[in-house]
């Protein structure tokens, strides 16, 4: 787990301390975006990297432009739907596509 100078903890040094985690939603349109006259090739087994999922947030970091990015956990799922996600741990993504989960 990626620790930044930002990331919030609870607990403490005799139970153990664990990261706060925010939930969020992550949106992968932002986070992957796909220019407008991109031909299409629709492979039916590939990963649906489009609309809004779940994520855990648990860092962060500002750019020296002041922008700030999130250390999130989140998955992405499969085009043809199966149970089976893909997990992607401590993921470095800019806030513009994350919204808090309420």
């Amino acid at each position: 787990m990626i620790n930044s100078p930002f990331t919030r903890w609870e607990g403490d040094d005799v139970h153990g301390r664990r990261p706060v985690l925010t939930a969020v939603w992550v949106n992968l349109d932002i986070l992957f975006p796909r220019p407008a006259d991109a031909p299409r090739h629709v492979i039916v087994t590939g990963l649906d990297l489009t609309g809004v999922v779940p994520g855990r947030l648990h860092g962060r970091f500002p750019s020296v432009e002041g922008d700030w990015y999130g250390i999130v956990n989140y998955e992405v799922g499969y085009a043809d739907g199966r149970r089976d996600k893909l997990h992607l741990v401590d993921q470095f993504v800019p806030f513009t596509a994350l919204c808090e989960r309420k």
